[in-house]
C-alpha cells in the first residue's frame, strides 16, 4: 500500500527521485443522494449554513475515489503518486461521478 505523505498534487516529491513512470492511475465512484438525505439537506438549505448531508455525502465520495486510484496505482507497482486531481461530474439530475487520478511513480528516498 502506498504511504499517503508519497502522493502530491505537485510534479515532484521533495526529497525523493522519480526512478520511473508508470503512467495514469485513477479511481472511479458515481454516487446519488437519498429521498431522505435531499429531504435532511432542503431542510438544512432552508437555515442557510454548512450542509453537512452534502458535505460527508461528498467526502465519503472522495475518499472513496481516493482510495481506489491508491489500489489501482499499488496493483502497477508504484509506491507513489503524483500530479493527483479530483474531478466530479454530474451524470443525470442527483447523480454525480468523482474521479480521483495521478500519475503512478517508483520513487527512491534521496541522500
Amino acid at each position: 500500500m502506498i504511504d499517503q505523505n508519497l502522493i502530491t498534487t505537485s510534479i515532484t516529491l521533495d526529497g525523493y527521485k522519480i526512478s520511473k513512470t508508470l503512467g495514469i492511475v485513477r479511481g472511479i465512484t458515481v454516487r446519488s443522494r437519498s429521498v431522505l438525505g435531499n429531504i435532511a439537506g432542503g431542510l438544512q438549505s432552508l437555515m442557510g449554513g454548512r450542509l453537512s448531508v452534502y458535505v460527508e455525502l461528498c467526502e465519503t465520495s472522495r475518499e472513496e475515489a481516493f482510495q481506489q486510484m491508491i489500489q489501482h496505482a499499488t496493483e502497477r507497482g508504484a509506491n507513489a503518486i503524483i500530479n493527483m486531481r479530483y474531478d466530479a461530474n454530474e451524470i443525470t439530475d442527483g447523480i454525480t461521478e468523482v474521479l480521483a487520478y495521478g500519475t503512478a511513480v517508483v520513487v527512491e528516498k534521496l541522500g
